[in-house]
This record gives structure tokens, sequence and C-alpha cells, in this order.
């Protein structure tokens, strides 16, 4: 019989790690989705009736694939990790107004 003993043993230390996510070229990303957020018809809010104060808006949802850097950093390592995942994005806009992105969730 072995002794259990005599087995390597895994060190764990405390260690901090630093986990980021940044869109890749989020400018032109954000002017593409308020772009295509813009429809060739315009609800009519005219009859619709609301409490003092506020605004009819209109919502506009695009479904598009994003590419994402992921770095991982720990002490003095860095690893990069670049990934394509699915996002929503809403766009709201007042009457005679423009779209603009308010809202972005990961699909994945």
């Amino acid at each position: 019989m072995k002794n259990q003993d005599n087995k390597k043993r895994i060190s764990i230390e405390n260690s901090t790690v630093t986990i980021t996510a940044a869109l890749q070229e989020p400018r032109m990303l954000k002017n593409l989705v308020e772009r295509l957020a813009v429809r060739n018809y315009d609800a009519d809010h005219s009859f619709e009736k609301l409490q003092p104060g506020w605004k009819a808006i209109e919502t506009s949802s695009i479904e598009a694939y994003v590419s994402v850097d992921i770095s991982l950093s720990e002490n003095n390592d860095l690893f990069k990790i670049p990934f394509i995942t699915c996002f929503l994005f809403t766009c709201i806009r007042e009457k005679e107004g423009k779209y603009n992105l308010r809202f972005s969730n990961s699909l994945s």
C-alpha cells in the first residue's frame, strides 16, 4: 500500500485576477445600431392620452453579433481572448427625434 502523503500537493495562493471585456469599434457599432433602428414608418402617437409630463416614445430593438476582446490579467501576466457574441440593442426616440441607443444585453 502506497503512502498518501507522498503525493504532490497543489498550493493555491490568494491572488487577484482582473477580467475586462471591451467592444471592438464601439463608436462605429453605436452609429450602425442607431441607423438600423430607423423604420420606414412612424407610429402615430397622436391618439394616445398621456399623463401630464409624460412623452410618447418609440422603441426599436436589433439583435447583432459583436466582436469583443476579453482581457485576463494576474500579476504581470496578460491574456487577450477575442470572440464574437450576440447582443440585443434597444434604441428609443421621442416623437420627431432620432433614435438613440439606450440599452444593450448580451445574449450569451
